[in-house]
């Protein structure tokens, strides 16, 4: 009886250990899937996605707004940094040389208009011709001309630092324009039978 008790005994112990093997082996299978799963890459397009979160219009047009070209720097488009500080330079002298001008012309009409002969000797060399033959009208033509390009010059300046700020806010939105392989444009050749003729088809394709 004893020994029939102790061969029940040793048979069940050893039914149970494949069981035992299989489990720990179950449990290693399962840690070593959980680290794998832990160690698995970032997707390419969460990475896509930071990158178009880092770079944004907004800054790139706020930048631009502050100092002229800094957007286009933050879009690496260094090329165009000459054409923005040349549209920019250019109504700028205008408007140097215009408000010069202008205020010349404004000293010599007072003076010709208050007869004050004491400041003769102050007003431009280029402008004492209108004093000395009494051309009150011409100087005040002459010097409304100047304050009119004095405004435009002002206004052009303020044109285009509004579309260089534009320009940058463009660039950015283009760096995150979505360029899809499920996208694609080709064109077909066919007949049509309403015209009755050849023709050449461009095909827009969503996959």
């Amino acid at each position: 009886m004893t020994k029939r008790f102790y061969t029940i005994i040793v048979l069940a112990l050893l039914a149970a250990a494949p069981a035992g093997a299989q489990t720990v082996s179950d449990s290693n299978n399962k840690r070593i899937d959980i680290d794998s799963a832990m160690r698995a890459p970032v997707s390419t397009d969460a990475k896509i996605d930071s990158v178009l979160r880092v770079h944004s219009p907004r800054k790139a047009a706020i930048r631009s707004a502050i100092v002229p070209g800094l957007g286009q720097i933050y879009n690496r488009k260094y090329w165009k940094l000459p054409l923005v500080y040349g549209a920019i330079a250019v109504p700028t002298v205008l408007l140097v040389y215009n408000l010069t001008w202008y205020k010349r012309t404004r000293y010599a009409y007072n003076v010709l208009a208050t007869k004050d002969s004491a400041n003769f000797g102050n007003v431009d060399p280029q402008l004492r011709s209108y004093i000395t033959f009494n051309a009150l009208g011409n100087l005040q033509a002459l010097r409304n001309e100047f304050r009119r390009d004095v405004d435009y010059s002002a206004l052009f300046i303020i044109v285009m630092w509004g579309l260089q700020v534009v320009d940058a806010s463009v660039d950015a939105h283009l760096k995150t324009f979505d360029v899809s392989p499920d996208l694609s444009l080709r064109f077909k050749g066919g007949y049509s039978e309403m015209a009755g003729t050849n023709g050449v088809s461009l095909i827009l394709s969503f996959r």
